[in-house]
């Protein structure tokens, strides 16, 4: 009854033995008693920084999502209960369409507990906080959204996740190999939007009032000054919006004319749709403890 116990929750063998001592060797008592005392240690854990785990990715043709859970550490990150964990989360994720209370909400088929219950569960089981702290979903009426997973550590599973929704009636193959190529490119360079006009039109005042200041520092004339900055702009749109970006594919294209290459091997126009990409971890800031700290929560 313990092995049996032990089996499904995954709890420690004297935690087990105790649980059916407690409950007169009924099982599911037992297993009721198991998860109330997952919860205490969930709730102990949760002011935890999490600031590891991993990204998950979903394709399925013209829809496409990514989802980040995140543990305290790389060591649960690689941990294969962690791995299947994630996995199962990232399977719902297309159908919450970038809702994360929905994904939280979405029940897992293969235990039909709900995503919120089953990471609240693992939490009791590996002894870190893990948290579902976002997902994201693209989609195209026509096309196909392409995906690229950077430093997978399990199939669609790694630290950084790309998405690049393409709208086209042209060939699917041909469509879904140029979408793995931009995904990769946007992982590499990060754009800010995928056309000038999609810029936040605040950010390219911020950069031409920059500009201008840097300018006039240098005692030039205004009607130069004009010049230097339309020039300055230049460049940073070619920093910083995708169509605008040299193709890392080849250093000798941009990517607006990769995109047409594209088109005429799909056999037909191709629009950019949009783009997601979703980096483990961003934004978050990671408590840094000292020694006395560390060895204070030990001993607590």
């Amino acid at each position: 009854m313990v092995k049996e116990l032990r089996e499904r929750t995954g709890a420690g063998m004297m935690d087990c033995k105790k649980a059916l001592a407690e409950t007169s060797g009924d099982i599911e008592a037992a297993v009721d008693a198991l998860r109330k005392k997952g919860l205490a240690a969930a709730a102990k854990k949760a002011g935890r920084t999490t600031a590891d785990g991993l990204i998950g990715m979903a394709l399925e043709g013209p829809r496409g999502a990514l989802v980040e859970v995140n543990s305290e550490t790389d060591f649960v990150a690689r941990n294969e209960a962690f791995q299947t964990l994630v996995t199962q989360i990232t399977t719902l994720s297309i159908g919450a369409d970038g809702d994360v209370e929905a994904l939280r909400q979405a029940v897992i088929p293969a235990t039909g507990k709900s995503v919120a219950d089953s990471i609240t569960d693992a939490i009791g089981v590996i002894g870190e906080n893990i948290n579902l702290r976002r997902t994201a979903a693209l989609s195209v009426a026509s096309g196909v959204v392409a995906g690229y997973v950077h430093q997978q550590s399990a199939p669609g599973l790694g630290r950084m996740g790309v998405l690049a929704a393409l709208e086209s009636t042209g060939e699917v193959g041909a469509l879904d190999a140029f979408g793995k190529q931009l995904a990769m490119h946007i992982a590499a360079t990060n754009p800010q939007s995928v056309t000038v006009q999609d810029l936040d039109p605040a950010v390219v005042e911020r950069e031409r009032n920059i500009f201008a200041d840097q300018a006039r520092a240098s005692g030039k004339p205004e009607n130069i000054i004009e010049k230097m900055v339309e020039g300055r702009l230049r460049k940073f749109y070619e920093e910083s919006v995708l169509l605008e970006q040299t193709w890392v594919m080849d250093t000798d294209k941009k990517v607006k004319d990769a995109l047409a290459d594209a088109a005429a091997a799909a056999g037909a126009p191709v629009t950019v749709k949009s783009f997601v990409r979703m980096a483990l971890g961003e934004g978050i800031v990671k408590e840094a403890d000292d020694l006395a700290a560390e060895v204070a929560k030990l001993t607590a």
